[in-house]
């Protein structure tokens, strides 16, 4: 099947498409993908203790976080998962106690809102594609560029994008909204984002 006429209107819509199928790809190929990703964020990211975490709840071929949300919670982390309240808005988090998800906007899975609220330490972030300077491609809502900007603006903040090694690109185009990454995590590797893209 074609992807919709819209995709070709825009070059991260047609990139977009492309790195659908890549991520499909790799997800078959390489079920064992969450176990080593999740072996190299905790041998390589800077954890100081008390920090929180945000997760995300995998939907489709994402990259799934179980395997890291069980070892972080070994070491005493607190995890947190996005939701979207808000169209348009940041997200906020809510504290991942084991308590059961419910079905939030846009069909992700989210602790209840009764749930209270922490500021993360670092967030990882779902991705279409990156660069290894740290570009990220996501599904074009801007929720985590807008939630970025907003952490950033309060403090300090790290930024990780968790996927496959097969979504890495040479680059992407970047918006004045953008926001980059910090460091990027695969089940090949995990490494700091270089941020020398020319922009």
């Amino acid at each position: 099947m074609l992807p919709p006429i819209a995709a070709f209107l825009n070059p991260k819509g047609i990139i977009r498409e492309r790195m659908k199928a890549e991520r499909r790809r790799a997800a078959a190929s390489r079920p064992d993908a969450a176990r080593h990703a999740a072996a190299n964020f905790l041998a390589r990211i800077p954890l100081r203790e008390g920090a929180v975490v945000a997760l995300y709840h995998p939907i489709g071929e994402e990259l799934d976080t179980g395997a890291l949300a069980a070892a972080l919670k070994e070491r005493g982390v607190r995890l947190v998962l996005p939701a979207a309240e808000t169209r348009n808005a940041p997200l906020v988090f809510r504290v991942h106690d084991g308590a059961p998800l419910i079905k939030g906007r846009h069909g992700v899975m989210t602790p209840p809102p009764e749930a209270a609220r922490l500021r993360p330490d670092i967030v990882l972030t779902p991705l279409l594609a990156f660069t290894r300077a740290g570009d990220r491609l996501g599904y074009g809502g801007g929720y985590y560029d807008r939630t970025l900007a907003a952490l950033r603006a309060e403090g300090e903040i790290l930024a990780v994008g968790l996927g496959y090694g097969a979504q890495q690109v040479d680059a992407l185009p970047r918006g004045p909204h953008d926001q980059r990454l910090d460091w990027i995590v695969t089940e090949r590797e995990a490494f700091p984002a270089t941020g020398d893209s020319g922009r």
